[in-house]
């Protein structure tokens, strides 16, 4: 036999952002209870507002799983003693599993006999177990928690009210004096409390009470609602799915409506325009067919079709107040001189421990600089490069930026053009904020893409030197995005530059700021292991095998571009026929070639047979072919090509005579090999089967 069990945690309103992660770690934990205590369950489902977080668990068996086990106790010659009788640690062993001596009995294990019992346990009630699950409740853990009245209990929001239903029977328990029950609350307006005659009937329950409790239903809904309202007025209406799942999370019934602002307004940049919207009104812009922004936005109410013209009026006067404010600054802003507004960064701090914004915009463009160079920019390119890093930060001091500072870098690029620096320039300025997420796209531009790396190079840099490292979860100043913007540009742009001596560029500049709590070693160690993390994570993403990944990076990066391209050659290869003959063969070079002592100039005089001669040859071969521009997948191929000399020369040779001058030439010819192998990657890392 089995029931459906219900669990909802009634709150006060939740942050949107916090719902969506809160329902699936509750939903992982109750699922993980069951499976830990042996309850058969049919499927979990999810449903959470802002009001609620609650899973119907189907199916669930009325008692544990009855179980049936062998344990194994002490080795026989300790449990009988030499006259046969059984000895304390047999006896203890039999009560400690719940049974007696007559129940042992012996069982060889690897030539050894040992005394084992088999036990019978009896699966306990369900119902008995479920007041358990309190402790599920009180266990989750959020962002950011509160306390209220006098509770001691910290938690998301005040919980208001608890539902734990078996079946039709109510699962007693309480949290911070809340009993639990079989009655819910509906819409805080449009609702009212009521009880929930099973599980099965939670969903329809609640939608009479005007609570859309399926998130996905609700998202669906909301989508189809302004899908009606675009067709109806020849609108197109930009979904963006991070508003889409924070207005989703803001509501439990939602009715989607549109209003309007006064057409002047769009006289200010787009982006502000939308920001304004989306950032801090939670509306969706409206545009038209051919892509421009009209006077429009469309709002998501939490409430049903009752006095939609009332709530657009409202919505059209909040909204009219923050463009009116927008409209103020940007014309503010346009009589700022970017002169002016490079004198304000003497004073501004960046970090206390850093120094100003001033002192930082100096080593970015310095870093610039260096990297512009190392990549034979034209010099064009160094110019608008150079000018750029000088001018990026300006729009930080703008009225715009300060009210909206989603807007840096957009605002910089329209200030720039507008104070008379060229597109290019202007361009770079927005550029080096990119990629401002996982989902951005990185720099196009080289000069954008060299000042988005070296930006957040130095910030990286400057703040691990005053002991600053992401630890675990905490990443406060979000370095380990931007150490995954810096891989993922450099991957986009295929630039050969190696990625220590970017970061030692960076490195001696913080040192000559004589900040660093570091000495030059260990930052540049930690710097090393932080970035390997990052392209370990990338690579990961791009679906590399892990033991190609370890291979990859257990020597130094190097160029990112080739590294991971490296990786994707390797992977792509790893089913080859031949494949694990080759890294055998390759990997056997390595391992021997670590037995070297001295490395000495090699003499082919000294070879003693045609293997020999062979093998020199082919790294001749490989060594000269490498010093043009090759491809990874060329590289590849030349070590290939190995395979056949090497495993010749093992059958022929013996590298470890006796003769010191003939064995430190041959260890000297496979350390000199190995060190072009492992230019590739440490093949030894690689698992063959």
């Amino acid at each position: 036999m089995s029931k459906d069990l219900l669990i909802e945690i009634g709150l006060e309103e939740m942050p949107a952002r916090f719902v969506t992660s809160s329902i699936e770690q509750f939903t992982s934990r109750i699922q993980k209870w069951f499976l830990d205590k042996k309850i058969d369950i049919g499927d979990i489902e999810s449903y959470s507002t802002p009001r609620r977080l609650a899973v119907i668990v189907k199916e669930v068996s009325e008692s544990q799983q009855d179980i049936q086990e062998e344990a194994k106790g002490p080795a026989k010659k300790i449990a009988l003693d030499e006259n046969g009788n059984w000895s304390k640690a047999a006896i203890g062993f039999s009560r400690g599993q719940g049974m007696s001596v007559d129940d042992i009995y012996f069982k060889e294990i690897g030539g050894v006999e040992y005394a084992h019992v088999e036990k019978f346990i009896k699966g306990e009630e369900t119902r008995s177990l479920l007041p358990e699950l309190k402790q599920i409740i009180t266990g989750l853990s959020f962002p950011k928690n509160m306390r209220w009245a006098n509770e001691e209990m910290k938690y998301i929001r005040p919980i208001k009210w608890l539902v734990a239903m078996f079946g039709q029977e109510v699962i007693p328990f309480s949290i911070t004096n809340v009993e639990t029950s079989n009655w819910t609350r509906g819409h805080r307006f449009l609702g009212e409390q009521v009880d929930i005659p099973s599980p099965e009937g939670y969903v329809v329950t609640l939608l009479g009470q005007y609570v859309v409790a399926n998130s996905e239903e609700r998202k669906a809904a909301i989508v189809s609602q302004l899908k009606k309202i675009e067709e109806e007025n020849n609108w197109v209406i930009p979904i963006d799915e991070e508003l889409l799942e924070e207005v989703n999370n803001l509501v439990e019934y939602p009715t989607a409506l549109f209003g309007r602002f006064e057409e002047e307004y769009l006289e200010l940049p787009e982006e502000v325009l939308i920001t304004s919207m989306k950032e801090h009104q939670r509306y969706f812009p409206v545009k038209s067919k051919d892509g421009k922004l009209l006077p429009f936005f469309v709002t998501v109410r939490n409430g049903d079709h009752q006095h939609l013209e009332t709530v657009a009026k409202g919505n059209e006067k909040v909204l009219r107040a923050r463009l009116a404010d927008a409209a103020f600054f940007y014309k503010e802003d346009q009589k700022l001189e970017i002169g002016k507004a490079l004198e304000k960064f003497q004073t501004i701090v960046y970090h206390e421990e850093i120094g100003t914004l001033a002192e930082k915009v100096e080593r970015v463009k310095q870093l610039a600089q260096k990297l512009t160079v190392e990549l034979d920019f034209s010099n064009e390119e160094k110019v608008t490069t150079n000018r750029a890093a000088e001018i990026s930060k300006f729009d930080l001091v703008t009225n715009m930026v300060y009210e909206f500072p989603e807007l840096q870098g957009f605002m910089g690029e329209k200030y720039a053009i507008q104070k008379g620096e060229s597109v290019e320039v202007a361009k770079a300025i927005n550029e080096h904020y990119m990629p401002r997420n996982a989902e951005d796209d990185t720099a196009s531009s080289n000069p954008g893409a060299a000042l988005a790396i070296v930006e957040k190079l130095d910030t990286i840099v400057s703040t691990f030197a005053i002991g600053l490292i992401p630890s675990g979860s905490q990443d406060p100043y979000a370095l380990r995005r931007q150490a995954a913007g810096i891989v993922q540009t450099l991957v986009n742009k295929n630039w050969d530059i190696k990625l220590e001596k970017l970061i030692l560029f960076s490195v001696e500049l913080i040192e000559e700021a004589q900040f660093s709590k570091l000495s030059r070693a260990e930052l540049e160690k930690e710097l090393i292991t932080f970035f390997k993390l990052r392209l370990k994570y990338l690579l990961q993403e791009r679906g590399i095998r892990y033991d190609v990944i370890d291979a990859v990076l257990s020597e130094q990066i190097g160029s990112v571009s080739a590294l991971v391209q490296k990786a994707v050659t390797l992977n792509g290869h790893k089913e080859d026929e031949g494949f694990k003959e080759t890294m055998e063969a390759l990997s056997r070079v390595i391992n021997i070639a670590r037995k070297a002592d001295e490395i000495v100039e090699i003499q082919p005089s000294l070879f003693e047979n045609k293997e020999e001669n062979n093998l020199y040859k082919a790294f001749v071969d490989v060594e000269q072919a490498l010093v043009a521009d090759v491809t990874e997948e060329e590289y590849y191929q030349m070590l290939v090509s190995l395979k056949t000399p090497i495993n010749e020369y093992f059958d022929h040779t013996m590298v470890m005579v006796e003769d010191v001058n003939v064995r430190n030439n041959r260890l000297s010819l496979l350390v000199k090999l190995a060190n072009v192998i492992k230019g590739f990657a440490d093949v030894t890392e690689i698992m063959v089967k």
